[in-house]
């Protein structure tokens, strides 16, 4: 879900060109929930082999990466581990959410009632370990680089952003900002002409989010950026405190030096400790990692998705010949430059 920062921060709208030549950590769960979100049948439900398997997210992945690959961006995709334990408040209210909108679901497609379907089927979305497994995979078999987090892959992410190591996190969140990654790109998963509603559709274009700029526009610290997103709500404080928005929080946290100065005669009705949040988001987990990029396999991706998934032959060999070397700025050229 992620804190909510649109009122008060805006970035610029870039291309996938003007991304060429740099390395880019991927949010992968982010990623995948975007797929599953989008990816969809006129029911709501995600696209499915004639097993019952979910291939949404592989759909996703592997013409998404394309896209990216052709433009001569390197992914380099940074999976979540165990979440910490100040999250376990938030999973165990998405669960529940997530319950009752299966039931919503199975209401709605008994009425014969396909929109709210289609609502609700989005508002069950579940990642399952099977599909993070496969997830993994697919990319190994593009030689995409796939990286293990800690605990929140966004944290790491932004770590690898800044070390120097890739040029950007990419996330919808704008969580990454508050892990202190100093530049972020939104809309990656989901650029280009998407269909919004009933029918109407416009151009999504990737957005940049650089750090020291928000600070320098809102007129905060970064340690007052992450004091706002407390008390507007996080993973960690769902919700944030009663009748506080971003602006709200911004006038209020400006001058403070501390979460506890911030919410001074503010009602916290969490049970996680507001410190604890202050101090994972300025110090998250870190590790040791190592980006290589691999060799393009197209008979390992030709089996997972044609042979065992039922993708269609020639919509993946189609696919996997815009990849090959020489056709375009794909993985192989990546691998020798980054090995």
């Amino acid at each position: 879900m992620g804190v909510k920062l649109t009122p008060i921060i805006t970035g610029s709208e870039i291309t996938l060109k003007e991304l060429a030549g740099q390395r880019v950590a991927v949010d992968s769960f982010n990623f995948l929930y975007q797929f599953l979100a989008i990816i969809r049948g006129a029911d709501g439900r995600p696209l499915m082999d004639s097993k019952g398997r979910v291939t949404s997210h592989l759909s996703g992945i592997f013409y998404r990466n394309i896209n990216l690959l052709e433009e001569g961006i390197k992914p380099v995709y940074v999976f979540d581990g165990p979440p910490p334990k100040l999250k376990m408040y938030e999973a165990a209210r998405r669960r529940e959410i997530k319950s009752e909108a299966r039931k919503a679901y199975a209401e709605a497609m008994e009425k014969g009632d396909i929109e709210e379907a289609r609502k609700q089927a989005q508002r069950s979305l579940t990642l399952t370990d099977e599909m993070i497994v496969d997830a993994k995979k697919l990319l190994a078999a593009m030689g995409v680089p796939v990286i293990q987090a800690p605990s929140e892959g966004e944290a790491l992410c932004s770590q690898m952003a800044k070390a120097g190591d890739v040029w950007c996190a990419a996330s919808q969140d704008y969580d990454s900002l508050l892990f202190g990654a100093p530049r972020v790109v939104r809309n990656l998963s989901i650029s280009g002409r998407r269909k919004f509603g009933k029918g109407d559709y416009v151009m999504v274009n990737p957005e940049l989010l650089v750090l020291k700029d928000v600070l320098k526009e809102t007129g905060l610290t970064h340690d007052q950026l992450i004091m706002l997103a407390i008390l507007v709500g996080t993973d960690y404080n769902p919700g944030g405190i009663r009748g506080i928005g971003p602006k709200k929080a911004m006038d209020r946290v400006k001058g403070k030096k501390s979460i506890g100065e911030a919410l001074e005669g503010l009602d916290w009705q969490h049970d996680a400790d507001p410190e604890e949040i202050f101090a994972f988001f300025k110090k998250p987990p870190e590790a040791d990692y190592k980006i290589e990029f691999g060799e393009l396999d197209s008979e390992k991706v030709r089996r997972m998705l044609v042979d065992e998934h039922e993708f269609s032959a020639e919509r993946v060999d189609n696919g996997l010949e815009r990849l090959k070397p020489g056709k375009q700025r794909g993985l192989a050229a990546f691998a020798r430059r980054n090995k």
